[in-house]
């Protein structure tokens, strides 16, 4: 089957710019985007429930926009002045230039690593006297936990928000020859709102590891697992399907 339509299961990109935008002219598809996940913010008494003082930790370790924005939320509505003093840990530089939406970048200390937080193993020896905060979701996963505790990190998770499916019913999914997921929750997103789904001859692609178990427990069948080898995005990976699919050379 000719893939002519694809849907994204995430937000439209902001930047027209996007390699989506390059994927659809070159290969004459149709590409939308649907969030499958979306995200609820956790009131300040339930961190006070989890024993959370903000002003005990030195160090904050940030791993998405999320995590960010319900940092400073969160330090808002607890009337808790951030101190320029704090480092601030980030997998990605995209979410270090990101702080700058609630921090004037220069005054501060941050480190952030060029593929993940591994990146800063020696960033964080030297630093292994401090105390970090982790603020992340319910359904965080456990690879960064275990770097921390391998890199013996002195750190305290605490749930900043929630990932929640989105309501997608009204959502035309049989009218797409290929969907992609990023992350587990996607996937539970599709069963949640869409509990007799039929892939039928409908492609899915996938970003990681984690997300294709999930898929093949769900019971699809994936066509495209990224990363590829010399595709380490998904937007390059697609690139490289469509160009299979199609038939190019």
């Amino acid at each position: 089957m000719k893939i002519k339509t694809v849907l994204i299961s995430q937000p439209r990109p902001e930047s027209e710019r996007s390699p989506y935008y390059d994927i659809a002219r070159n290969h004459k598809v149709q590409v939308d985007f649907q969030p499958f996940i979306g995200v609820e913010g956790v009131p300040a008494n339930e961190i006070r429930k989890q024993k959370i003082d903000l002003s005990e930790f030195g160090c904050i370790i940030l791993t998405s926009k999320n995590s960010v924005d319900h940092y400073f939320r969160l330090a808002g509505e607890m009337r808790f002045n951030v101190p320029e003093g704090n480092k601030y840990f980030c997998t990605t530089e995209a979410i270090a230039l990101y702080l700058q939406k609630y921090i004037v970048f220069r005054k501060r200390k941050i480190f952030f690593g060029q593929t993940g937080l591994e990146d800063l193993a020696d960033t964080f020896k030297k630093n292994k006297n401090e105390k970090f905060l982790f603020p992340c979701s319910d359904k965080h996963t456990d690879k960064i936990s275990s770097f921390l505790k391998n890199a013996k990190v002195q750190f305290t998770p605490a749930v900043f928000y929630r990932t929640v499916a989105t309501d997608m019913k009204n959502v035309p999914l049989n009218s797409y020859d290929m969907l992609v997921f990023f992350s587990p929750n996607g996937v539970e997103s599709l069963v949640h709102n869409f509990p007799n789904f039929e892939q039928g001859e409908m492609h899915i692609g996938v970003f990681g590891d984690s997300t294709a178990k999930a898929a093949e427990e769900a019971g699809l069948k994936v066509h495209l697992k990224a990363p590829l080898p010399k595709a380490p995005s998904m937007t390059m990976a697609l690139d490289w399907y469509l160009v299979q699919n199609h038939g190019k050379k």
